[in-house]
């Protein structure tokens, strides 16, 4: 039997104190329309065995975080409520497990306590309510598959849960339709690495009395798995620090991204699917490392699943989480966790996969980051909001005020190839244009020339002022020749 520890909560307690702008607290005393739940995954993506007779390495355990926010207006600002009501979870078209899998056949084995069916390590089922926690809600260890009631043997990793609030009085405040994602693409036999998992018990060193006879064997029993023990390396150091030991041929046999998904899921499920990997053709090793990286960065005292990597490696500090914190547990604008807007880790807004997306397609009416100030604030606030950021819409007025229009051809059009804008200009060759993304940061600026008949003429290729093609999207444009003033927009598409 091993300590139910939870890791979750130890992080938890590493990432103290936000400092927060909203107002916190309060009871939820206003109607429909009056709230905003921001609720996502904790981790993007969870694994478990369907087949838990022989070893298991993960039973059925999904999280759900979530922040409920008291709209704003112009005299008020939002406020993160934290007391009053109720906040639900249920996953509809999926509404048992056992049978799915046969964890609860082993339940007892595994963990030396009784678990009561379709019930998870914590006391959560399949229908329930969040427990408070500070600042946020959190629904940990729902004991989710990825096997709906209809199509109970067909892997389907990308549900939708529904939270619902309600008022004291039982009253419907909001809903959110969140990814709760799961899969048991864990491929040691269905990739033939390994002809059974008899075999790779078999295989196992006989070390500190381990018995490949004495099934069902948890592996977190002897390797430390933070998501079940806690911080401890465990008697037989971390189970990730063993695994990607013991792979790291893998990164010369296959290596990126097709070597991780012998694993980690996976060819069907390709957890990896936010705009990171989609728009930017990032892959897991531009975060985390070879296979090497990971098992030689934790034999060096990092502690797995606690301490990963963090976004300002890359964004700097004016876009990263603070020193310590991991992105999950951050919060930035007004106390709001940063995954409320950006959402899960492996699944950062927009998402390769519209269930992802749909959680802000409900709030904003549309996918991607959320964008949109008066979603929370009631009312979209001058001045620039978090990140510096300013709401598309006030870009674009800003840039259009003032200017007669461009032509623009062809629109759309691809990255690499050209675009020809045209301005009337009385100093065709004296005047620039200047190229904006949809958040009001210069892309580039470009020079004209005479096109003929009082018209200045400026070809962009769709790259960046460092040469680099740029991001599908929308792009504002302004033409100044120190007489007159045009603007324009284009879409991008690569």
């Amino acid at each position: 039997m091993i300590s139910i520890a939870f890791g979750l909560r130890f992080v938890q307690a590493l990432a103290a104190g936000a400092v927060l702008l909203m107002g916190v607290g309060g009871t939820f005393a206003q109607g429909p329309g009056d709230y905003v739940i921001l609720v996502n995954n904790d981790l993007g993506m969870h694994c478990m065995n369907k087949d838990h007779s022989v070893l298991s390495i993960l039973p059925p355990f999904n999280t759900l975080n979530a922040q409920v926010i008291q709209r704003g207006d112009p005299t008020r600002l939002p406020r993160i409520m934290t007391a009053g009501g109720t906040l639900e979870y249920s996953i509809p078209g999926n509404t048992y497990s056992a049978g799915k899998t046969d964890f609860w056949d082993h339940a007892q084995d595994l963990f030396g306590v009784p678990i009561p069916t379709d019930v998870g390590l914590t006391g959560k089922g399949l229908t329930g309510t969040f427990d408070p926690a500070g600042d946020f809600f959190i629904a940990e260890g729902i004991p989710v598959t990825p096997f709906t009631d209809a199509a109970p043997t067909v892997e389907d990793p990308y549900q939708l849960a529904l939270v619902t609030l309600r008022s004291d009085g039982g009253q419907v405040l909001a809903t959110a339709r969140p990814v709760l994602p799961v899969s048991t693409e864990i491929n040691c036999v269905t990739s033939r690495c390994h002809s059974s998992e008899q075999d790779i018990l078999d295989g196992h060193e006989r070390e500190g009395g381990f018995n490949p006879a004495d099934q069902p064997i948890l592996c977190a029993s002897c390797h430390g798995s933070p998501p079940l023990t806690g911080p401890a390396p465990g008697s037989a150091g971390y189970f990730s620090r063993r695994i990607h030991e013991k792979h790291n041929f893998l990164d010369e046999v296959l290596p990126g991204i097709q070597g991780c998904n012998m694993c980690h899921p996976g060819p069907n499920t390709q957890c990896l699917r936010g705009t990171m990997a989609n728009d930017h053709g990032m892959v897991c090793q531009d975060c985390h490392g070879t296979m090497r990286t990971m098992h030689t960065s934790i034999e060096n005292g990092r502690i797995p699943w606690l301490e990963e990597p963090a976004c300002r490696t890359c964004h700097t500090s004016t876009y990263g989480e603070p020193q310590g914190v991991l992105y999950r547990n951050a919060r930035g604008h007004g106390g709001v966790m940063c995954t409320g807007c950006h959402n899960s880790p492996h699944a950062i807004f927009p998402s390769r996969e519209e269930r992802d997306n749909q959680v802000m397609v409900d709030l904003q009416g549309h996918a991607g980051t959320l964008s949109e100030c008066s979603v929370c604030h009631g009312y979209t606030p001058s001045g620039a909001g978090p990140h510096g950021y300013r709401p598309v819409s006030a870009v674009e007025q800003e840039i259009f005020s003032g200017a007669a229009g461009l032509r623009v051809y062809p629109a759309p059009f691809q990255s690499g190839s050209n675009c020809t804008i045209m301005a009337a200009s009385p100093r065709p060759s004296e005047g620039r244009l200047l190229v904006f993304d949809v958040r009001g940061r210069t892309v580039v600026l470009l020079r004209g020339e005479d096109g003929g008949d009082g018209m200045a003429r400026i070809t962009w290729n769709g790259r960046d002022a460092a040469g680099h093609d740029v991001a599908s999207g929308m792009y504002f444009m302004r033409w100044e020749d120190g007489r007159t003033s045009a603007a324009g927009k284009v879409l991008v598409v690569n």
